[in-house]
């Protein structure tokens, strides 16, 4: 972690010191560039307080791993096997995997758990941190980015060959010629744990059930339970009493699950889809949910963020410093994800309008989609290996 002042210019800055901040740091140390990862929080115990529980993929768990990111104090709950259904049909289909010679299809750890563990490792070093810091403004320059910061000692500026946001999207609108588009879904997650009645043993669960998707991930001993309705039909659920609300769910899910015996804290949030026109502009280069936010069906939000930051090292190892933040490089990295960030955020949000419309003709094509996929053991492979490795 380097030491007050802050430098004047460093030729990478990052922003935000959360998984995908920290992936992109810690990978660009090892290369021996000069990156400089700045976090608003104080210090380690200042991590979050995100109840959530994230599914991470094989190729996610490995990435994190390689840069010094994973541990077993996380607490991961292997998933061996994901079940996806229709409530109301027999289209059913499973993905294992065995049939990718994998240990695991991914693991599920608490979010809280993973960004305190990234900033920790942050402060270890070989990437440098500015902790306690935060990122007022930014904007390009002919030849470098400038920042300004807010610290202890006052605010002050830097400059950077290149910049990557990688901050959830706080400083967009900052941003001359991005455009940013939010698709409001008018729907609500519902979060939190139940303890099954019978062990899950590694079983994930997603459920499109008639008012809404469930997902169910192995969360220790638990479920945890997303599940995504109408502003007003979360309102209700939320005031439900803990038998009823198990009740509720247990009955989305017909014979598949014997039940729950206890269920935890309720909470819930909106969803919305957010997309940039552009993942780079002059000097800066978006990540994570800085460019793009997805629906949590499917779970690929953090998984595409991580890729994201994985192939930004890549393609900066290759560049000399000169060419950091020029425009070949940007749209080399551009070129490089847009396949993949392109396709995996067009099928979560075209999954949601397809399962949303009850009409029987499209229940009918949804079910037998689903029975083709389980009979069809290229199709499924094919299917979860873009699950976990992302498009290539």
């Amino acid at each position: 972690m380097i030491a007050r002042p802050l430098p004047c210019h460093v030729d990478i800055a990052i922003v935000g010191g959360g998984p995908v901040g920290a992936l992109v740091a810690q990978r660009l140390a090892r290369q021996g560039k000069q990156a400089l990862a700045i976090e608003t929080r104080q210090s380690v115990e200042d991590g979050p307080t995100d109840p959530r529980a994230l599914a991470l993929s094989w190729a996610s768990y490995q990435a994190l791993l390689d840069a010094g990111l994973w541990r077993d104090g996380l607490a991961p709950t292997a998933i061996q096997r994901v079940h996806v259904s229709q409530q109301g049909s027999l289209g059913r289909t499973e993905l294992n995997a065995n049939e990718l010679n994998l240990p695991a299809l991914g693991y599920v750890v608490s979010y809280d758990k993973l960004a305190r563990l990234a900033l920790e490792q942050l402060t270890l070093g070989p990437a440098q941190l500015a902790l306690g810091t935060t990122v007022t403004g930014v904007r390009s320059l002919s030849r470098f980015a400038e920042l300004q910061l807010a610290t202890h000692t006052g605010p002050t500026s830097m400059t950077a060959r290149l910049v990557i946001l990688a901050d959830g999207g706080k400083l967009i609108s900052q941003i001359n010629g991005v455009q940013q588009t939010v698709k409001p879904y008018n729907q609500h997650a519902i979060l939190a744990t139940l303890t099954p009645a019978v062990p899950h043993a590694g079983v994930a669960y997603e459920r499109f059930a008639d008012d809404g998707p469930l997902a169910l991930l192995p969360y220790g001993d638990d479920f945890m339970l997303v599940w995504t309705q109408t502003p007003e039909q979360a309102e209700a659920r939320l005031a439900l009493s803990d038998e009823d609300f198990m009740a509720e769910v247990a009955q989305r899910f017909s014979a598949r699950l014997a039940g729950f015996s206890a269920v935890g804290p309720r909470r819930s949030w909106p969803l919305a889809l957010k997309t940039l026109d552009s993942v780079v502009a002059p000097r800066m280069v978006m990540i994570g949910n800085a460019a793009q936010t997805l629906h949590p069906v499917a779970g690929q939000g953090l998984n595409l963020g991580l890729r994201d930051a994985a192939v930004l090292a890549d393609v900066i190892a290759t560049t000399p410093a000169r060419e950091l933040g020029e425009a070949a490089m940007l749209q080399r990295y551009a070129a490089l994800r847009r396949k993949d960030a392109g396709v995996v955020t067009a099928f979560t949000d075209n999954l949601i309008s397809f399962f949303d419309r009850p009409n029987p003709m499209f229940k009918h094509a949804r079910s037998l989609g689903m029975l083709a996929m389980d009979q069809i053991g290229p199709l499924r492979r094919g299917f979860a290996r873009r699950m976990v490795y992302g498009v290539k």
